[in-house]
C-alpha cells in the first residue's frame, strides 16, 4: 500500500500519484483544489478500508521541521553540559575551601596516620603485602600534579618539622632479653692472634652428619647451594681436633659496607675483594641483620621462619677455613704473628632498613624503634669498622626507581611517584617525629619511591650514637668515579691493609665499573627538571646537616 504524505487523498495500489494536486508543485491552492475543499469529508483508505480521520497520525518530512528537531536536540545537550559544569564548579569550590586549612590548593595528604601498628599477631596472620593493603592510602589522581609552587608548600611543611634529636641508647641487658639465643652463640671475646673476630666452637657431629642440612640460606636460595655443596666436601678437613674433641672456627665480619643502595657499593665490593687480605661472605648481601633474622626473604612474601645466627655464620666458613690455615701455620703458632686476613659483609640495607622492628620489639616510644641494627652489632663487635658509600640523593632516587620499577617507567611516571611520596611523608611528619617516620614500615611500604633512603644524616646520626666517628668511613660515589685510586687507598688505609704491588693495584683500580645503569634505562633519559628541583628542595636540609656532621661541604652536592 502506498500513501501520499503531502495531501489528504487516498492512493490505491494502481494509482500512479497523478491525482495528487499538491505534489504537482508549489502553486497548489487548497481553496481551488476540488479534492481539498471538502477535506473534512474525504475519507482515508488504508488497505482499501475506510478509517476515521482522527485515527490518522500525520507524519511530515519537511526539511525545515527536521532541522528544528536537530537544533532542539543540540539545545538539550548544551543545557545538560552547562548543568554538569555548574555542579563540578560547586564541588571544586567546596573541595578547595575544605583543604584551605593547610594553606594548600593541592591534593591533601592521602595517608593520614593514626596509631602505629603494634599488634604482634599481625606477624602470624598477615603478610607484609596484606598489611600494606590494609593501610593503603586513599586513591588520589595526581597524574597531572606538576605544579612546583604547590609541591613546594608540602616540602616547606616537612622542613618545618625536621628535628635531629639524639636517640637514647638501650642497655646491654635489654638487648640480651630481646635476642637471648644470639648472645648464647657469639662469645664476648675473640681469638687474640687474629685481626678478624673469630672463635672456636665445639662440633658434636660425626663424619656422616651434614652440618648445613638446616641452613636456611641453602634451603631457600639456589645460588647458595653450590657453595654449601663444596663446604660439605671439605668441612671435616677443616675441623680442629683437640683432646678427643672437634672444633670448628667461627667468624664474624671485621668490617661492614652498610650502605647505601644504588650508591656504588657493588663496585666497591668487587674491587675490595681483589685485595689478597680481604675475604667476603658467600654472598655480597646476606641481609641477615635487617631481614633474614626476622624471617623476611622478600617483603612481598611476608614472614618465614627466622634465620638463626648459625645460618649467618655459615656464610663465612670459606673465609674461616683460610684463616684457620693461617692460624695453624708455623709462623703464627711459633713466631707469634697475627692473622691479617679480614672478612667483609656488604648488605646495603644494614644502614637504613629497620622496618621489621615493629613486629618484634615492644616498648616503642612515640612510634620510634626501641632497638636498631647497630645496637646489636655493637654489642657483639664494639670495634667493628663501617664503610658507607653515598651519592647525590636526588640522583640516587632516580637510579633506584629505574632499577626496581618493573613497568611503565618514564620521567613523567617518576615525577608522579615523587609527588605522591612527598604527600605521604608530609602526612607522617605532621603527627610523628622524623625518626618515627623514617623507620616506619607502613609508610615505607606505601611510598611509591624510597625517599627515606636518601635521608643519610638521619641514619648516620643514629649509628654515631653507638660507634665512634673514627670507626666509620663515609665516601662519595662521585669521588670514587672520578678518582678511583684515591678512594680505594682511603679504604685500604681505613682497614689497615698491607701494601700492594703495582700489578695488584692496577687490577683493583683499572677494572671496569660494576653494576652500572642498564642500557634500556639509559634510553629513558634524565628526570624532569621540575622533579629535580623538587627533590633538591626536599633533601637540602638533610644534606646541610650531613655536611656539618662530616665537616665536608662536598656532601651538599651543589655541583651535581
Amino acid at each position: 500500500m502506498r500513501y501520499c504524505i503531502n495531501c489528504c487523498i487516498h492512493l490505491l495500489p494502481n494509482d500512479l500519484h497523478r491525482q495528487c494536486f499538491r505534489c504537482r508543485g508549489p502553486d497548489h491552492n487548497n481553496q481551488k483544489c476540488p479534492v481539498c475543499k471538502g477535506e473534512n469529508k474525504i475519507p482515508l483508505y488504508a488497505d482499501s478500508k475506510q478509517m476515521k480521520w482522527l485515527a490518522v497520525l500525520e507524519v511530515r518530512t519537511d526539511h525545515c521541521e527536521s532541522w528544528n528537531g536537530f537544533f532542539c536536540l543540540r539545545k538539550g545537550k548544551l543545557c545538560s553540559l552547562m548543568f554538569g559544569l555548574i555542579v563540578m564548579t560547586l564541588v571544586m569550590v567546596s573541595y578547595i575551601l575544605t583543604g584551605a586549612k593547610h594553606g594548600l590548593l593541592l591534593i591533601p595528604s592521602p595517608f593520614h596516620y593514626g596509631a602505629f601498628a603494634s599488634n604482634p599477631s599481625l606477624m602470624d596472620n598477615e603478610s607484609l603485602s596484606d598489611m600494606k593493603d590494609h593501610y593503603q592510602p586513599s586513591k588520589m589522581n595526581i597524574s597531572y600534579v606538576k605544579d612546583y609552587p604547590s609541591i613546594k608548600l608540602i616540602i616547606d611543611t616537612i622542613t618545618s618539622k625536621i628535628e635531629f634529636i639524639t636517640r637514647q641508647r638501650p642497655d646491654l641487658e635489654e638487648l640480651r632479653k630481646q635476642e637471648p639465643h644470639m648472645f648464647s652463640v657469639i662469645p664476648n671475646k675473640f681469638l687474640p692472634n687474629s685481626k678478624n673476630p673469630c672463635w672456636y666452637e665445639e662440633y658434636r657431629g660425626n663424619t656422616t652428619t651434614d652440618p648445613y642440612a638446616t641452613n636456611s640460606y641453602a634451603l631457600y636460595s639456589k645460588r647458595f647451594r653450590i657453595v654449601f655443596d663444596y663446604l660439605r666436601k671439605v668441612f671435616w678437613n677443616h675441623l680442629y681436633h683437640y683432646k678427643g674433641k672437634h672444633y670448628r672456627l667461627r667468624c664474624l665480619p671485621h668490617f661492614y659496607i652498610i650502605g647505601q643502595p644504588k650508591c656504588g657499593t657493588t663496585d666497591l665490593y668487587d674491587r675490595l675483594r681483589l685485595h689478597p687480605e680481604v675475604r667476603f661472605s658467600a654472598s655480597k648481601e646476606p641481609h641477615w641483620w635487617t631481614r633474614k633474622r626476622f624471617g623476611i626473604i622478600r617483603l612481598r612474601d611476608g614472614f618465614h621462619d627466622r634465620y638463626p645466627v648459625e645460618d649467618y655464620l655459615d656464610l663465612f666458613d670459606l673465609a674461616a677455613h683460610q684463616i684457620q690455615s693461617v692460624l695453624q701455620s708455623e709462623a703464627v703458632r711459633e713466631r707469634g704473628k697475627m692473622n691479617n686476613i679480614i672478612i667483609g659483609e656488604a648488605s646495603a640495607s644494614t644502614m637504613w632498613d629497620n622496618n621489621a622492628w615493629i613486629f618484634f620489639y615492644d616498648n616503642s616510644t612515640d612510634g620510634e624503634p626501641p632497638f636498631l641494627i647497630q645496637d646489636f652489632i655493637h654489642a657483639f663487635q664494639p670495634n667493628a669498622k663501617l664503610i658507607i658509600m653515598l651519592r647525590d640523593p636526588v640522583e640516587r632516587l632516580y637510579s633506584d626507581y629505574l632499577y626496581f620499577a618493573s613497568a611503565n617507567k618514564s620521567a613523567e611516571d617518576f615525577h608522579e611517584k615523587v609527588a605522591e611520596s612527598l604527600q605521604l611523608f608530609e602526612g607522617c611528619v605532621l603527627d610523628y617525629s622524623l625518626r618515627a617516620c623514617v623507620y616506619n614500615n607502613t609508610l615505607n611500604n606505601a611510598m611509591p619511591v624510597r625517599l627515606q633512603v636518601g635521608l643519610y644524616v638521619v641514619y648516620l646520626l643514629d649509628w654515631l650514637t653507638v660507634f665512634n666517628k673514627d670507626q666509620i668511613l663515609v665516601l662519595r660515589l662521585e669521588d670514587h668515579a672520578s678518582n678511583m685510586r684515591y678512594t680505594m687507598h682511603k679504604v685500604f688505609q681505613f682497614l689497615d691493609l698491607g701494601p700492594l704491588s703495582e700489578k695488584q693495584e692496577a687490577l683493583i683500580t683499572k677494572s671496569p665499573a660494576s653494576n652500572t645503569r642498564r642500557p634500556e634505562d639509559r634510553s629513558l633519559g634524565p628526570m624532569l627538571p621540575t622533579t629535580k628541583a623538587i627533590l633538591r628542595d626536599f633533601y637540602r636540609p638533610f644534606n646541610t646537616k650531613l655536611a656539618q656532621v662530616l665537616f665536608d661541604d662536598a656532601f651538599l652536592w651543589k655541583r651535581t
